[in-house]
């Protein structure tokens, strides 16, 4: 049985980190990467992670319940609060970039892409921006339903990752049907609390965040 190890470089500088998304799931995953920002430090890595987070939205009395934000938090964008609160508490330098990601954007100087969407179309997007004459190194895809979730790193087909046996297949190869927007349940997200907590149990987020972080930290 193979063993994938990981591209050689990113041991030798600082790993560019994007995530795309922060929700709930996104959020999650925003709070964990610190954590292991640090213990790569501790174990002698040169430089650590380099993180952007990217989201649109802005905080709604209903993110108050299921999401790491407060009621007077209320209309602040998402990212802007989560970089603010990382960078002041663990004393790195991230940044918050408050838009959606679109099917024309790119994403530029990221090693890892780590795609937090709830959309087919968003999951589309990011595959589109992986691709092709992209140098992402791996995008990890993370998913969720009431109450259950999945995790897929992959390395997409780019001028980075050559076609070849042992290249880990992404999301969009292994499910293509992820990526088909016609299938995407236009009724979400939910309107209150109530109904949100209805749709989706209140840890199934930080339950696979966790799970996918401890991925990350193995590689």
């Amino acid at each position: 049985m193979e063993t994938h190890t990981i591209h050689s470089e990113l041991l030798r500088r600082r790993v560019r980190v994007s995530v795309v998304g922060c929700g709930g799931t996104g959020s999650a995953i925003a709070a964990g990467l610190p954590y292991l920002h640090h213990a790569m430090l501790a174990a002698g890595h040169p430089g650590g992670l380099q993180v952007t987070l990217m989201e649109g939205d802005t905080i709604s009395p209903t993110n108050c319940v299921r999401q790491p934000f407060s009621r007077s938090e209320t209309g602040l964008h998402k990212v802007v609060v989560l970089v603010n609160r990382l960078n002041i508490f663990w004393g790195v330098d991230w940044e918050a970039v408050p838009a959606h990601f679109g099917p024309h954007d790119k994403i530029d100087g990221a090693d890892i892409v780590i795609g937090c969407v709830d959309t087919r179309a968003a999951r589309a997007a990011i595959q589109a921006a992986t691709t092709n004459e992209s140098d992402v190194d791996y995008w990890l895809d993370l998913g969720n339903n009431a109450d259950s979730g999945q995790f897929i790193l992959g390395e997409p087909l780019n001028q980075v990752n050559r076609r070849k046996r042992t290249r880990l297949r992404s999301v969009a190869e292994l499910y293509p049907a992820i990526l088909d927007p016609q299938l995407d349940d236009d009724g979400q997200p939910s309107c209150s609390a109530e109904e949100a907590l209805e749709r989706q149990e209140p840890f199934v987020n930080q339950t696979l965040a966790r799970h996918a972080l401890a991925l990350l930290g193995r590689l």
